[in-house]
């Protein structure tokens, strides 16, 4: 009698795992380009690459989804300054992500957790692993031109667990000049090309300071470490992206107001790394 309940709650279990299959397998298929944005190493300004990425793509026409599978840290909500919860779907109908702009969803385990946002995440693997999987087929995702999924640091579960459920996906390597963290972004494109993931590019972060009284570039983390590094592995050098106060003090307030004012290098040069993004993916669907 043992044997056969184990066999039938294992059977059970194959079931709505295949179901579940099915669905992640049918939301991906609305989705053109899959962008997974990982660092070797936390404090690069991740997080603020996917979100302002998100945003530039938005802005540029495109469809775009984004999706924080930072867990245990989820910042996106903040930067974005979004408000409310996400509801879920009534009379068997999906959850829907939280609408930011007309043409930008977005998806973060911050607004589940209901009225105290300062609650920490204690999860291990399996249950993280379910949530990324949740945020895919159990979620109501428009046709998208784009997903960007911002990644934890590191190669742990999430950016595993991207690999495997999102075939297709690109990876997107953020990084500092400096040698800390270039060694961690080396770790980053081995563990790609072991679980088959394609790379985008790199791009170097916190690339020098404008001083405010001169204008000279002052390089605080060194300089080109991240150009060197792509050339070295022949990668797509994506581009440089310089540190600026008000980048701080926009991400603080939340909002994608920096991405219009071309008056800040740091806009600048991030609109061409979009620019460039869009230009790579639009090269390839015309060999098609």
């Amino acid at each position: 009698m043992a044997d056969n309940t184990q066999g039938c709650a294992m059977s059970n279990q194959n079931n709505q795992q295949q179901a579940q299959d099915k669905e992640i397998e049918q939301s991906l298929g609305r989705i053109k380009h899959k962008i997974l944005v990982m660092s070797g190493k936390g404090g690069v300004g991740k997080s603020s690459v996917a979100t302002y990425l998100a945003g530039a793509l938005a802005k540029k026409g495109k469809k775009v989804g984004l999706m924080d599978v930072d867990l245990h840290g989820p910042s996106i909500p903040r930067m974005l300054g979004l408000k409310g919860n996400i509801q879920s779907g009534a009379n068997g109908e999906k959850a829907k992500p939280i609408e930011y702009l007309p043409n930008l969803q977005v998806i973060s385990v911050e607004p589940l957790m209901g009225e105290n946002k300062d609650a920490a995440t204690i999860w291990r693997g399996p249950l993280k692993i379910g949530v990324i999987r949740q945020f895919i087929s159990d979620i109501e995702w428009n046709d998208l031109d784009y997903l960007i999924i911002d990644s934890p640091p590191g190669t742990g579960d999430e950016p595993l667990t991207v690999a495997q459920t999102i075939p297709g996906a690109e990876a997107l390597i953020v990084t500092t000049p400096q040698e800390v963290s270039l060694a961690d972004v080396r770790k980053s494109i081995s563990f790609c090309r072991q679980v088959n993931m394609k790379i985008l590019g790199i791009v170097e972060n916190m690339s020098g300071l404008n001083c405010p009284h001169c204008g000279e570039s002052i390089e605080l983390f060194k300089t080109n470490g991240g150009m060197l590094t792509a050339k070295k592995e022949s990668l797509r050098f994506l581009g440089s992206l310089p540190l600026d106060p008000e980048v701080v003090m926009q991400g603080d307030a939340g909002g994608l107001a920096i991405l219009e004012n071309e008056s800040i290098a740091f806009s600048r040069e991030f609109n061409k790394m979009a620019d460039q993004i869009v230009n790579a993916h639009g090269s390839e669907e015309g060999l098609h």
